[in-house]
């Protein structure tokens, strides 16, 4: 290879690297704030940076460094935490209800809670489109419902990542010492969902209260066209929903609008 052909590949080599944006470092005062809302000063600072960046802070299709790593670590312990707490609590609990009770405080719900409730969403680093419209409107609709929407809210993903990545960062940080993620998580997640603050899922409540009374009930499911699914008794619209962010949500409403309808109906009818 000639001296020029080199000298080309390492100006290549050195623009590509600059093409790779620079980012401030996040503030000393912000990174405070957050060690002090969970009561932990790192060791590594470096990793609460990482915890709050999200990829669209970078603005570039290569593979950046974000808090994506640190999530799934997080979310691991978390589960874990959550689960073995539900075991030691309730001793002669069934599997299915535990399933439903660690369920309820791992889930994307719980944590976007924890994350409004404490402001750490103030210190996320990203420029997601729409984000501030979405936690906005997230933390409106949670006044309808103190505890838990039982799969009637559609938060943010974002919010209930940087609680896991926060944790997975403080398990890096103390070298794997559970004990301190979980004092951490236990003390944010106030009020941790028990189970007799456990509500049910309208679907699942909809679906029990049909098979008592011998009613046949289905989805008729026009999402992808319009993003509305009706709920069908006995072949006839009970309740329908119109949301187009997420099936799932919409599907959960729709059955909550038709479980309410057929309790009224049930009333009327004694």
């Amino acid at each position: 290879m000639s001296s020029s052909q080199e000298a080309q590949e390492t100006e290549q080599t050195e623009q590509e690297e600059s093409s790779l944006v620079w980012l401030p470092p996040m503030e000393e005062s912000h990174i405070d704030a957050i060690e002090e809302i969970i009561d932990y000063k790192f060791y590594d600072r470096s990793l609460v940076e990482e915890a709050m960046t999200h990829k669209s802070f970078y603005f570039t299709s290569k593979p950046v460094k974000s808090y994506e790593r640190l999530e799934f670590l997080g979310d691991a312990v978390l589960n874990f935490g959550v689960a073995s707490e539900v075991f030691y609590n309730y001793p002669d609990l069934a599997p299915g209800p535990m399933t439903r009770l660690r369920s309820s405080n791992v889930d994307k719900e719980k944590l976007a809670r924890i994350a409004i409730a404490h402001g750490l969403d103030r210190y996320l680093r990203h420029k997601a489109h729409h984000l501030e419209s979405q936690i906005k409107e997230f933390v409106n609709d949670l006044k309808n419902y103190p505890i838990h929407s039982n799969g009637l809210l559609d938060p943010p993903k974002i919010l209930s990542d940087i609680i896991e990545s926060l944790l997975g960062a403080v398990y890096v940080d103390t070298n794997k010492c559970y004990e301190t993620v979980w004092k951490i998580f236990i003390r944010l997640s106030q009020p941790f969902i028990t189970i007799e603050t456990l509500g049910q899922h309208p679907a699942t409540e909809l679906h029990e209260l049909c098979q008592k009374y011998h009613f046949n009930v289905k989805y008729n499911n026009n999402w992808a066209q319009n993003q509305t699914i009706d709920v069908l008794l006995d072949e006839e619209v009970i309740g329908s929903a119109t949301y187009g962010a997420k099936k799932e949500t919409c599907q959960n409403r729709a059955a909550k609008v038709a479980l309410d309808r057929l309790k009224e109906l049930l009333r009327n009818n004694k």
